[in-house]
C-alpha cells in the first residue's frame, strides 16, 4: 500500500472541505485513487445493460441509467457520507432481477422496477432510523475481520476470472488456464503491478493498469479473442472516428416502474429477498473498506456509516426511476483505498469519471477485464490483514468467521457467505451454551438469513 501525507493544515477549499490532509492524504493522491477505482469498476456500464437488456430494459436505456445512478450515488457518497466508497448498481443484483424476477417470477420489467423502488424505500426507512447500529453492534468482531477477508479473496477472484487465468471445469469445477497470449498478458501486468507497489510508486496501481492495457492491445489485433481493443481509428489508420465513438444516451426507461403493480403480495417475497441483499451487501463492503483503510470513527466503528448507508439507500431508491435494478457500495472501493484514498474526494472523482460515458461509452473497450485484474488480485492481499486480528484459538468464534470467509468467494456472493456465518455464529453458541453471547438483533439477523437464503 501507498504512504500518505503527514496530517498537516488543508490549505484549499476542496482539502478542507474533504479534510483531506488531515486524513493523512493529499489531493494528487485522491484523484488518482478515484481514478483507480473507477478503472476497476467501469465494467459496470455494459455490464449491467447486457444483464437488464436479458430481462427486456433496451439496452441503450439501461446503459444510460447506469451512468447517471453511478455519478449521483458515488457523487453523494462523497460529498455526504466523506467516504471513499464508489456506488454504482450491483453486480449479482442485476442478475437477481433479470433472472429471478423476470424471467423465474414471470413478471414484466416495470413490475420488477416497482419491486426495486418499495425495497429502496424500506432500505431507506431503516437507514434514516438507523437500523444499522443495532446489526453493528451485534455482530462479533471475529466476524466483522472474517467478511473483510471473504471480501478480500472475493475481489481476487474476480480478478482472475476477468483474466481468464481461472476457468471453469466439469471435472475439477475450476483449475488454471494454460498459457495463451491472455494469461500472459495478465501475468507480465501482474508482475509489474506487484513491483510498482512493492516499491511503493505513487499511483502504482493506475499505472498497473494503464500498462496492461498497453501491452493488451496486440492481443485484440493478432489474437483477436475479444478480450481487448485495437482502436478503430488506428486499424483504420485514420486520427479519429467519430462515429465509433459517441452514441447518444437513451432516457426511455425513466419513469417506466409500476409503483401500484408491484405491491401484489405475490410480489413481497422478491421485495423482502432485493432489501436483505442490499442491506448486507451495502453492510458488508463498508465494513470490509473500513479494516482496509483503518477508516474507522472513536468508538471503532466504520467511519460514517450511517450517512454512508442513507447513501446506498438513496441510490437504491432512485435506481428504479431512472430504469435499472438498485445501486449499492462497490467492494472495487478497496482498489482506491489500496492506491492511497481516504476522503470523500475519492467518491467524487470517480463519480465525475461516469458523467462522459453518457455519449463516449464505446471507448470502454479501451480498457480490457485482463488490465484491471492485477489490481483485484492485489487488492484482495491488502485486504488480508485482517485475518491475523482472528481468534483461531476459539473454535465458536473461529469456525463461523472462517465459513463466512471462506463462503464469500466460494458462492460468487457477498450475502449468501455472509449470512451463513451468521448461521453458524447462532447455532455453534446454542450448541456449546454460550447463547447469552448472542446479542438480541444477532438472533433476528440469523432468522431473516435462514428466511434469504430459503429464498435463494
Amino acid at each position: 500500500m501507498e504512504t500518505t501525507a503527514t496530517p498537516q493544515q488543508d490549505t484549499t477549499a476542496i482539502e478542507r472541505f474533504f479534510g483531506v490532509r488531515a486524513a493523512g492524504s493529499r489531493t494528487k493522491t485522491e484523484v488518482v485513487a478515484g481514478i483507480t477505482t473507477f478503472l476497476t469498476a467501469m465494467y459496470i456500464i455494459v455490464v449491467n445493460p447486457g444483464i437488464l437488456s436479458q430481462a427486456g430494459v433496451p439496452f441503450p436505456a439501461a446503459l444510460t441509467a447506469t451512468v447517471i445512478v453511478s455519478f449521483l450515488g458515488s457523487c453523494a457518497m462523497g460529498l455526504y457520507a466523506r467516504n471513499p466508497v464508489l456506488v454504482a448498481p450491483g453486480m449479482g443484483m442485476n442478475a437477481l432481477f433479470a433472472f429471478v424476477m423476470v424471467h423465474g417470477g414471470k413478471m414484466p420489467w416495470q413490475t420488477a422496477l416497482g419491486c426495486v423502488f418499495w425495497s429502496g424505500v424500506i432500505f431507506a426507512v431503516l437507514a434514516v432510523f438507523n437500523a444499522r447500529k443495532l446489526v453493528v453492534d451485534a455482530i462479533p468482531a471475529n466476524l466483522r475481520h472474517a467478511v473483510s477477508c471473504g471480501i478480500g479473496l472475493f475481489i481476487s477472484l474476480i480478478g482472475l476470472v476477468n483474466a481468464k487465468f481461472v476457468v471453469g471445469d466439469p471435472v475439477t469445477i475450476v483449475h488454471s488456464a494454460s498459457l495463451n497470449p491472455v494469461v500472459i498478458t495478465f501475468l507480465i501486468g501482474l508482475a509489474v503491478t506487484t513491483i510498482l507497489v512493492a516499491r511503493k510508486v505513487t499511483g502504482a496501481l493506475m499505472l498497473g493498469i494503464v500498462f496492461t492495457t498497453i501491452i493488451a492491445i496486440p492481443i485484440g489485433r493478432f489474437y483477436g479473442d475479444g478480450t481487448a481493443y485495437w482502436p478503430a481509428a488506428i486499424a483504420t489508420k485514420t486520427l479519429v472516428n467519430w462515429n465509433g465513438l459517441f452514441s447518444a444516451p437513451d432516457f426511455s426507461a425513466i419513469g417506466q416502474l409500476d409503483i401500484v403493480g408491484s405491491l401484489k403480495v405475490i410480489y413481497w417475497p422478491f421485495i423482502f429477498v432485493m432489501l436483505f441483499t442490499s442491506f448486507f451487501d451495502a453492510l458488508s463492503t463498508f465494513m470490509a473498506i473500513s479494516e482496509a483503510g483503518k477508516l474507522y470513527d472513536q468508538d471503532g466503528n466504520p467511519r460514517n456509516i450511517r450517512q454512508s448507508m442513507m447513501v446506498d439507500s438513496f441510490s437504491a431508491l432512485i435506481s428504479a426511476p431512472l430504469g435499472t435494478s438498485p445501486a449499492n457500495a462497490y467492494i472495487e472501493s478497496a482498489a482506491g483505498i489500496s492506491a492511497g484514498g481516504r476522503t470523500g474526494l475519492v467518491a467524487v472523482v470517480a463519480g465525475l469519471c461516469f458523467l462522459p460515458f453518457l455519449f463516449l461509452s464505446p471507448l470502454l473497450s479501451l480498457v480490457p477485464a485482463i488490465a484491471t485484474a492485477p489490481a483485484l488480485v492485489l487488492v484482495g492481499v491488502f485486504m488480508m490483514e485482517a485475518i491475523t486480528q482472528i481468534e483461531w484459538h476459539r473454535f465458536d468464534e473461529a469456525i463461523p468467521a472462517f465459513l463466512a470467509m471462506i463462503l464469500i468467494p466460494l458462492t460468487y456472493s457477498i450475502t449468501d457467505g455472509v449470512a451463513y456465518g451468521f448461521l453458524a455464529f447462532v447455532v455453534l453458541k446454542s450448541a456449546t451454551g454460550r447463547a447469552k453471547e448472542i446479542k438480541p438483533a444477532m438472533w433476528i439477523i440469523a432468522a431473516f438469513s435462514l428466511v434469504l437464503l430459503s429464498q435463494l
